[in-house]
């Protein structure tokens, strides 16, 4: 498939996309990819962890989608409605010129909670043109057989599981499992598509244009109305608000939990088995949701983050991983076995395609810096912490102090075996002095003496032997002399002065194991063995570390160049998959909060950096 710049493409609605030709919309209960070439390849309802309605991006034969395009040959564009993730795909074509308006209505909690409707509003703007559509879902990841009950332009696509409706202003037609629809349009005139949720109190219900007109003026508002609570007015105002308008999207709104990505098994390699499922919570993205929100001016989004920690996450017992588990569902479950999905061949052939992430068991210590980081910023951009919550931090500090210096699996989640990795250790130095700092500054009951013979503990062990001589460099784990791209969070987790000699000279070594133009390697396979085939990309949110460890260094021409460059790797929509690939491709899970959040902060820092 041969595409051009600034998102146009052939309309191909057969061969697999590039991940990077999406964008995304959403109710904040889920969301759907939507290609540039009008394709809904992706759509899990009624949730972003619910099996898979649309899932043509892992299979474009056995996963379903949702196809809507011009019938003859057309140039794509794709666009977001200003300060909105109302998503726009214009088709350009030689008698005219039409675009699909593709949104979810965020609807109110006390009305029609369950409704999940995904409207398709298609617009002649030019000329005359002919349409296509083929709706053809494929439920529980195409492993589900359906029925179809088509009537009066509208269809009833039932499973054992999920019912949906389809309804059309235009006439729709079955063809087997799917309906298909074909219809002209003349300048000024539309058809409308809306797919719906079903379920004992929501039934099917048409959507007419003027409903239709009606939805999209609510929609665009709704966005605009909660964008216009941002408190960021630096340099790269778009970049930015893109980014935190992609995180809100990427947020379950009745518990208040943020997904890592919401979609599955997109490779970091093509044809590699690293392949995984992010449409869970990590408690690692916490310290880094908080800080963008608040430092953006969300503090409802803030709150409903930290609420949805502290009800949900925080289990008591003896596991052996601690009261702290590394990720949890979006409603706070704790069991998310993994399986292999046999049916589904894969983004390009890249099987296996996984749901259920078995990293949930394991032992990674950082995660209890994460969330106490966090809970240290709420407590000092946002409200004071409750005596209940600090009870439960303490007892997380308590549980540390006795536990810190073992191995675990790390930031990474390798599969090669545990090691006591340096960026674990940092990150438990963390937990324990933002306690110390809270307890100081707000005076709350807490074991200091304790708590800070082990802080010191963890730091002169990790100068001690996190450091190599031979290197010049801190390094990956203990007594090492590979380096790792966590460790570019030392100074932005204050644990080391970002002019540091020490850390200069990690600076520079970094720079020449694992830099390449800007982009950032996580570490070398080769030399640090994760107990998986293959290679992977430059990890993005590790660039953007590298961006904010230069500005803090100093070295702001440096970082300003880093940074710049990095935004030339976003899509045509300003959205990042997990890594970027030898050619600038997007490869992994898309989008990824977390190298949103990383670019917030770090356009934050080079901002406040150059004044």
């Amino acid at each position: 498939m041969e595409f051009e710049n600034a998102g146009f493409g052939r309309v191909d609605s057969v061969r697999h996309l590039p991940i990077a030709e999406h964008g995304l919309i959403g109710d904040l209960r889920t969301v759907a990819l939507v290609g540039t070439n009008g394709t809904i390849d992706w759509y899990c309802c009624p949730r972003f962890d619910a099996p898979s309605v649309f899932a043509s991006i892992l299979d474009t034969e056995r996963g379903g989608s949702f196809a809507l395009a011009t019938d003859v040959p057309a140039r794509t564009r794709q666009f977001y409605f200003p300060d909105t993730n109302v998503l726009i795909t214009r088709f350009f074509a030689a008698d005219g010129v039409g675009e699909i308006q593709d949104f979810m209505p965020v609807t109110d909690e006390s009305r029609e909670a369950g409704r999940h409707r995904l409207i398709r509003r298609v617009i002649c703007v030019r000329g005359s043109l002919p349409f296509r559509a083929r709706v053809a879902p494929r439920f529980d990841y195409g492993a589900a057989p359906h029925t179809v009950d088509l009537r009066h332009n509208q269809a009833l696509f039932r499973s054992r599981s999920l019912s949906l409706a389809l309804t059309a202003t235009v006439t729709v037609e079955r063809d087997g499992p799917d309906v298909w629809s074909r219809f002209k349009l003349l300048e000024g005139e539309s058809a409308v598509f809306a797919l719906d949720h079903l379920d004992g109190e929501v039934t099917p219900r048409a959507c007419p244009r003027a409903e239709a007109e009606e939805q999209f003026e609510a929609t665009v508002g709704f966005w605009r109305h909660w964008l216009a609570g941002s408190r960021y007015h630096g340099r790269w105002r778009e970049m930015v608000h893109r980014s935190a308008l992609s995180l809100k999207l990427l947020t379950y709104a009745p518990t208040g939990a943020v997904v890592a990505a919401p979609t599955t098994s997109l490779p970091e390699q093509i044809g590699g088995e690293r392949n995984w499922d992010y449409r869970y919570v990590w408690v690692r993205d916490a310290a880094f949701c908080i800080y963008a929100l608040l430092r953006l001016g969300f503090t409802s989004e803030a709150e409903a983050f930290m609420g949805f920690l502290f009800q949900r996450c925080l289990m008591r017992g003896d596991d052996a991983t601690g009261p702290l588990q590394i990720m949890y569902g979006i409603d706070g479950r704790r069991d998310l076995p993994e399986r292999r999905l046999p049916q589904l061949r894969g983004y390009l052939g890249s099987a296996p395609v996984r749901v259920g992430n078995s990293a949930a068991t394991q032992l990674q210590l950082d995660v209890y810096g994460a969330l106490i980081d966090s809970v240290y910023l709420y407590d000092k951009w946002g409200q004071p912490i409750s005596s209940e919550r600090w009870d439960a931090v303490a007892a997380l500090v308590d549980w540390l102090c006795e536990h810190w210096d073992q191995p675990d699996e790390g930031i990474w989640e390798t599969r090669g075996g545990r090691r006591d990795f340096l960026y674990s250790r940092v990150m438990c130095w963390v937990a324990i002095e933002r306690a110390i700092r809270m307890a100081n500054r707000r005076g709350l009951p807490a074991d200091l003496l304790h708590w800070r013979e082990n802080r010191d503990a963890v730091y002169r062990q990790i100068m001690r032997r996190g450091w190599s001589a031979e290197r010049g460099s801190f390094v990956q784990y203990l007594d090492g002399t590979v380096l790792d791209a966590s460790l570019l969070m030392m100074p932005l987790a204050k644990f080391v002065s970002p002019t540091d000699p020490k850390w200069l000279t990690t600076l520079d070594a970094l720079a020449t194991d694992l830099v390449s133009d800007s982009l950032v390697y996580r570490y070398d396979p080769e030399a640090s063995p994760d107990g998986l085939r293959g290679t992977e990309g430059t990890f993005s949110i590790c660039s953007f570390w590298y961006v904010e460890a230069l500005a803090r260094a100093g070295r702001l021409e440096e970082a300003r160049l880093a940074f710049e460059k990095m935004l030339t790797y976003a899509n045509h929509v300003g959205l990042y998959a997990e890594q970027i690939g030898p050619t600038g491709e997007q490869l992994g899970n898309f989008p990824q909060a977390f190298t949103h959040l990383a670019l917030i902060s770090a356009a934050f820092n080079l901002d406040r950096a150059l004044g």
